[in-house]
């Protein structure tokens, strides 16, 4: 069995009126990795939900539901109380299919995008398990953020002129 794929990089990516953004290429190599299609071709689907503690969606491969499930199951049932908490899972369950092309592109469901806040451009993070997308404004304004990430999403946000 092969191991699986981390979620490593970073990019920036304009968001079309249509919700259609591009994966960042190391991004969508893992998800290929992780997730490849049987027919051997490009492209596959993506979760993507929203983000239980940040403004943000994170995205990952279909196979990785299983260990988020699992790893939810303990957190419900390790509520202080010590009786079962629902809204751990309930959080977490938004998650969409979304197909992606060979490119990497795929479109952003609205209802995401809303509850995201996100418009014009997204910022991919690569967080190991999965990766977050972003407004870069969101991002950039968010305490808990690690420097180098606002580093990063600055350094995209400047190489195509986008002011935060």
């Amino acid at each position: 069995m092969n191991e699986r794929g981390l979620y490593q990089g970073s990019g920036l990516g304009l968001v079309d009126d249509k919700g259609r953004v591009a994966i960042p290429a190391a991004l969508r190599a893992t998800l290929a990795l992780n997730a490849p299609r049987a027919d051997g071709k490009d492209g596959g689907v993506v979760v993507v939900g929203v983000h239980q503690d940040a403004p943000c969606l994170v995205a990952y491969d279909q196979p990785y539901t299983a260990t988020l499930k699992s790893q939810l199951d303990v957190q419900e049932l390790d509520a202080p109380t010590g009786r079962r908490d629902f809204n751990v899972k309930r959080a977490a369950a938004l998650g969409e299919l979304v197909p992606f092309d060979g490119s990497g592109r795929f479109i952003l469901p609205e209802l995401l995008l809303f509850q995201a806040g996100i418009a014009q451009n997204a910022f991919f993070y690569g967080v190991f398990d999965y990766f977050e997308i972003w407004d870069p404004k969101a991002l950039i304004g968010f305490d808990g953020i690690p420097e180098p990430v606002k580093s990063a999403c600055r350094f995209y946000c400047g190489k195509k002129g986008i002011a935060l």
